[in-house]
């Protein structure tokens, strides 16, 4: 498959790459932003600074994407193209309670060291509520995992109201996020322990749909 094609849409880019080269210097560009990011956060990041650490000319950044908040969302689209990936994956063999409740706490926990572990994705999700476009992402990446989640507790409980389930999933994932946001902000144990009452809150709701 072209690798073109083999990436998650970047919708918040001008140019969008449709030959390997152009790929490859959109990864490039990528790559370089998240460097900089991780070592100084997204606000001190220039686009001159992307440009010259991707060594390409700024003239052909801006091709690409016309500010910083555009690679920003690039960057939080790929991010959620995976964790989708991972998601699917995890709650696709669920079939009972107990499958359910080991595929849950370990995505949870999984998303939780990610983002610990990922300076970038802190710095993405902890200015979410100042750009409305990340807001958005956020938004419409709780209703896609939502329904992921809907689906494995629908199963588990095939006569429970579907339009309850629905709406539950879609709250127990945005609260995941909001839970993340301040786990994250919070010394280890302290951000624990929070994670582990919202798994325990959230798996009462999954139990009994």
């Amino acid at each position: 498959m072209n690798q073109a094609f083999s990436q998650p849409p970047t919708a918040g880019a001008r140019r969008q790459p449709t030959q390997q080269r152009s790929q490859e210097r959109l990864d490039r560009i990528l790559a370089a932003a998240k460097e900089l990011i991780a070592g100084t956060g997204s606000d001190r990041v220039k686009m001159s600074e992307i440009a010259a650490l991707a060594d390409i000319s700024i003239g052909s950044l801006y091709q690409y994407f016309p500010d910083k908040s555009a690679v920003v969302r690039t960057l939080a689209q790929r991010y959620n193209a995976e964790s989708h990936r991972c998601i699917a994956e995890a709650l696709a063999s669920v079939n009972d309670l107990e499958s359910l409740r080991i595929a849950y706490d370990s995505l949870v926990d999984q998303y939780y060291e990610l983002l610990l572990a990922e300076p970038v994705m802190r710095d993405i999700w902890s200015g979410m509520q100042a750009d409305k476009q990340l807001m958005a992402l956020e938004l419409e990446e709780s209703r896609a995992c939502g329904a992921l989640l809907a689906a494995a507790m629908q199963r588990v409980s095939p006569g429970a109201d579907a339009e309850k389930i629905a709406f539950s999933a879609f709250l127990i994932w945005q609260l995941g996020e909001a839970t993340m946001r301040l786990a994250i902000a919070l010394e280890r144990a302290e951000g624990q322990a929070l994670v582990a009452i919202y798994k325990r809150m959230s798996w009462r709701e999954m139990a009994e749909p």
